[in-house]
């Protein structure tokens, strides 16, 4: 195993854990790539990313450019003598000239097996769609959008209970592994690569704002599904008696009801039981506006009527009379 420069772009935790897990092998970091500082919190202050503070921790160089396209950017590449960049959920889109410059040219670990779901939201589109196995892909970049040859592939499952957490977890302990079995001997997987079946592809749009709204009338597996893929990010939600109300833990059941979609049918100790598409979701866990997550228990201890059976969600928040 020969001893390589390396650069690495990425900026969230999922990137950062990756560039962690080089930080322990025997070669060298040169320079870490990361989005600019975004404001955050309730302050807006300007917040690093996790890869940021992360590199500054183990005094790599950390470069932040709004864009890789300038010949300033590719001029300062090749001056760090890179053999090889390494692409984690960076969020910025490199040019090919930039492929061209390291030795070995640029990697990228996705979280998919791809051609399916390449594009942004790998993770989300793939519990919203119902599949039972996801993975990573270690993969040449090429000039496309996650079209470049495979290098390594490795299968993860996905359990109807997974939440996008969970299966983040997931990814990023086996993709961290996979990373460095690729770096250690990039040669002898680049002479293995295949190509991607372009006819196979199918693309992970980023999730908007909107996907959060629920409708009811979706069946009872859509909405879970929708629900998981929110934990952490952006919450399923919707309004209830003039507020807006996020679910944060739910599950199908089995029977249907008769009464219109989104409304409350059964409340127990600890939970409460909406109509949907000829189905049924039982709701554990919500959060109300201004309020911590919390079980739904404890809001029945203090608001035992919220929950009352024949309460109905709405998909919007109502007007004033």
């Amino acid at each position: 195993m020969q001893k390589m420069r390396l650069c690495f772009a990425g900026t969230p935790a999922f990137a950062a854990a990756h560039l962690r897990a080089l930080l322990e092998t025997r070669h060298e970091l040169v320079a870490a790539y990361t989005q600019p500082d975004r404001p955050s919190g309730r302050g807006r202050q300007l917040q690093p990313s996790p890869v940021k503070q992360l590199a500054e921790q183990h005094e790599i160089p950390v470069l932040q450019p709004p864009s890789l396209k300038s010949d300033e950017q590719q001029q300062l590449l090749r001056s760090l003598r890179p053999d090889l960049l390494i692409v984690v959920a960076y969020g910025l889109i490199l040019p090919e000239l930039i492929l061209q410059i390291p030795k070995y040219g640029c990697i990228n670990v996705h979280a998919s097996l791809l051609p399916r779901w390449r594009g942004a939201a790998p993770i989300e589109r793939a519990i919203l769609a119902g599949d039972e196995e996801t993975g990573i892909t270690i993969m040449q970049m090429d000039a496309g959008l996650d079209s470049g040859d495979i290098l390594l592939t490795e299968k993860v499952s996905i359990a109807t209970a997974d939440t996008r957490l969970d299966v983040e977890a997931r990814l990023e302990h086996t993709g961290t592994t996979a990373l460095i079995r690729v770096v250690d001997d990039i040669e002898g997987f680049q002479q293995q690569a295949r190509a991607q079946d372009n006819a196979c592809s199918t693309y992970a749009d980023k999730l908007h704002k909107s996907e959060a709204l629920i409708d009811w009338s979706a069946t009872a597996t859509a909405i879970d599904r929708q629900v998981r893929v929110g934990i952490g990010r952006s919450p399923a939600y919707s309004f209830l008696e003039r507020q807006r109300l996020r679910i944060l833990e739910a599950q199908p059941l089995a029977g249907t009801s008769e009464t219109l979609p989104g409304t409350i049918v059964e409340t127990q100790k600890d939970s409460f039981t909406v109509a949907c598409s000829e189905s049924l979701l039982q709701i554990f866990r919500i959060q109300l506006p201004g309020k911590s997550a919390t079980a739904v228990a404890n809001v029945l201890n203090s608001r035992p009527m919220l929950f009352a059976p024949g309460n109905v969600f709405g998909t919007e928040m109502p007007t004033s009379s």
